[in-house]
């Protein structure tokens, strides 16, 4: 009886200690972390406990420890993903697709969007020019329609494509007295009509047959054209940097703002160039790469950093905000992806450059994603002269950022970024527009079907194979269906936690998001099965990348440049101190949580989610 005593001692003593455990990481990181929080007094009711990220390099807690014993995060995600569970959400993301789609040719087209709650087409705003909210993007060219080709291709819809590019050719104009951002009507339609052609013209056809009958390369004329009519924006500057808005048919208005967003005119190299190359036209990639050497050149002497506006005229920074957002976001995005389209040397060194100032001037929180102590990585919006926190909000375009990092094999860093923003996405269902990670609550509520999370989702899961990233998106899709669904269409979310609608559905949810969520469940994909080497625009449209596009039919891109032209070979890529980062995901992982658990509960803790 003695021993059966001990045994059941030693048993009730090991379960006192397993339910101690289970509650320190629920006790101990809020005590640490409340210690070291930078207000002199309490925290004001709703702020967060990301007490160190207000300066660089904080020591906070959070981190360490074990999972507990039947953690549910491991019970969540962890494991094989059932191979028909995935085949019916990658139905489900093409239902979206069809859906959405659909509703916009049924009841909006030759309009350029659809209002998914009352049913009917929408244009620029005639009545309101200042209304750029609408008229930036809208010129009234179907736009949807123009988005949208490629992901028919991608979903092997051969019969709606060809129809779609014939209503494109037959009924697409740019001869309109419409004013619109150069940057938005490059990645949404110059982007989109390449990347049709290219796909049109692919000998291969690795989607199916997507060629059309008689086709005589005029979506690549119309391309041209719509080149043109932006060209305008460039001239007449003293910095070489374009203005922000064109008329179609007039050229710059005469009214026209002198100030324009770093992203906005140096997001324009990929498809300027890709347009270039086709043509043997050297103008277009001359523009756009001068665009961009313009704004490297104004960079601070003393962070490197560029700030977010700029005037196109004088050169000063009349935005010093420096961040990963909104006004930022795709010129990091570019610099990389025309290295590894073009493989011009200076364009992967203005990276190498970007992303080390980056790393040391906007990364606060533990150096290490999965290991140590302190909260986890985040970056933030400083000023661009002084590296000094400039407020406590990101912005969901940044989401995007992991997907760039897994392009330069920065995984592991990658994998605790898209944490934090998926942590969000599971306390509102969506992502606000802008997160105060302070006071742990939306400073602008509304969602407009944004891809950025879905895109970064997609890339991990390519680069990791872990079926965590399938979960995310699963979640991702539902939430979706849940909240965004209307009468003929998807809506854009007013308020992420009122879950009220607006009456609009943006080009991009066909273009980017259903496509990103499609090819996340598809493994037999083309694009991942058929040899061939793709990257995708800011805007989401499928580039093959190929030799046609590292040779030109110019020396120079820009006079007096020696070696301008120089190129690296595409295994030549090395960001810079993260060479080695793709090879730190070992095998054995594969079924494991990509972040250890203890880590992903600090994160949804620190977002107010439990």
């Amino acid at each position: 009886m003695q021993w059966r005593s001990l045994v059941l001692g030693l048993l009730l003593l090991r379960l006192g200690l397993q339910a101690l455990l289970a509650l320190l990481p629920a006790l101990a990181p809020g005590l640490c972390l409340r210690r070291r929080f930078p207000f002199p007094f309490p925290p004001p009711p709703g702020a967060s406990h990301w007490g160190s990220l207000l300066r660089p390099g904080g020591d906070g807690g959070g981190g360490g420890g074990g999972a507990a014993v039947g953690d549910e995060y491991e019970r969540r995600y962890s494991g094989a993903f059932p191979p028909q569970l995935r085949a019916r959400l990658r139905d489900a993301a093409r239902g979206m697709f069809v859906f959405g789609y659909d509703s916009y040719m049924r009841h909006a087209f030759p309009r350029d969007e659809l209002d998914p709650l009352h049913c009917r087409g929408r244009g620029p705003d005639r009545h309101d020019p200042s209304n750029l909210n609408i008229n930036d993007v809208l010129g009234n060219y179907s736009l949807t329609l123009i988005d949208a080709l490629d992901t028919l291709a991608v979903m092997g819809n051969s019969s709606e494509f060809q129809k779609a590019v014939k209503l494109v050719i037959d009924t697409v104009s740019f001869d309109k007295d419409s004013t619109v951002q150069v940057f938005e009507a490059t990645i949404r339609v110059l982007g989109s009509l390449l990347s049709a052609h290219i796909i049109i013209t692919d000998t291969k056809q690795p989607f199916g047959d997507m060629t059309i009958k008689d086709y005589d390369n005029e979506l690549l004329h119309m391309a041209r054209d719509l080149a043109v009519r932006l060209l305008p924006a460039f001239e007449n500057t003293k910095t070489g940097i374009p203005y922000p808005r064109v008329n179609l048919k007039k050229g710059v208005p005469p009214d026209s703002n002198n100030e324009t967003c770093t992203a906005g005119a140096g997001s324009l190299l990929v498809e300027f160039g890709i347009l270039s190359r086709l043509l043997g036209d050297s103008t277009f990639e001359w523009v756009a790469r001068r665009a961009v050497k313009a704004l490297w050149s104004l960079r601070s002497n003393n962070t490197g950093l560029l700030g977010n506006v700029v005037n196109i005229q004088t050169g000063h920074w009349v935005g010093k905000q420096s961040g990963l957002g909104a006004g930022s976001d795709s010129f990091y995005e570019y610099l990389l992806k025309s290295y590894i389209l073009f493989g011009e040397k200076e364009d992967l060194e203005m990276f190498n450059d970007a992303y080390r100032n980056i790393q040391n001037h906007l990364r606060r929180g533990r150096e290490a994603c999965n290991e140590g102590e302190g909260d986890p990585p985040l970056y933030v919006n400083v000023n661009m002269f002084t590296g000094q926190l400039m407020n406590t909000w990101i912005d969901s375009l940044q989401a995007f950022f992991p997907g760039l990092q897994v392009l330069i094999g920065d995984v592991e860093d990658a994998i605790c970024l898209h944490a934090f923003y998926y942590a969000i996405w599971k306390r509102y269902g969506a992502l606000p527009e802008r997160y105060n990670w302070q006071l742990q609550a939306p400073d602008v509520p509304f969602y407009p079907l944004r891809p950025e999370l879905v895109e970064s989702t997609y890339l991990l899961y390519q680069a990791t194979k872990n079926p965590f990233y399938l979960h995310v998106g699963m979640d991702i899709l539902q939430s979706l269906e849940k909240y965004t669904k209307a009468k003929c269409g998807y809506a854009t979310l007013h308020h992420v936690v009122e879950k009220t609608k607006e009456d609009r559905m943006e080009s991009f949810f066909l273009s980017e998001t259903c496509k990103y969520l499609y090819l996340l469940f598809d493994e037999e994909n083309p694009v991942h099965k058929s040899g061939n080497k793709y990257m995708f625009t800011t805007e989401g449209h499928i580039v093959s990348v190929d030799e046609r596009f590292r040779n030109s039919l110019w020396q120079d891109i820009l006079p007096g440049e020696e070696d301008s032209a120089e190129k690296i070979k595409p295994n030549e890529l090395k960001a810079v101190n993260f060479s080695s980062n793709c090879n730190r995901v070992p095998d054995e992982r594969r079924y494991l949580l990509p972040l250890k658990s203890n880590y992903m509960r600090q994160i949804d803790r620190m977002v107010g989610l439990i």
